[in-house]
């Protein structure tokens, strides 16, 4: 294994323990069903798009001040 691979095994892991103590629970739960996963993911990738935008804008700044300075 790669240290990408194992990286980002790490980084799910980490991010599953945080989870379930935020939480309480793990994906192993049975209380909500397909629409409630689909809300959920369609949550995730909106916040995504958002951090995805911010991010390259912080670019195009770096980039413009590195051109002017």
């Amino acid at each position: 294994m790669d240290s990408i691979v194992a990286s980002v095994i790490s980084k799910f892991r980490h991010r599953a323990e945080f989870g379930k103590k935020k939480y309480g629970t793990d994906l192993d739960r049975t209380d909500l069903d397909l629409e409630d996963y689909l809300q959920h993911a369609l949550e995730e990738h909106m916040d995504a798009i958002l951090y995805l935008t911010k991010a390259l804008k912080l670019e195009r700044e770096r980039k413009e001040r590195e051109k002017l300075g």
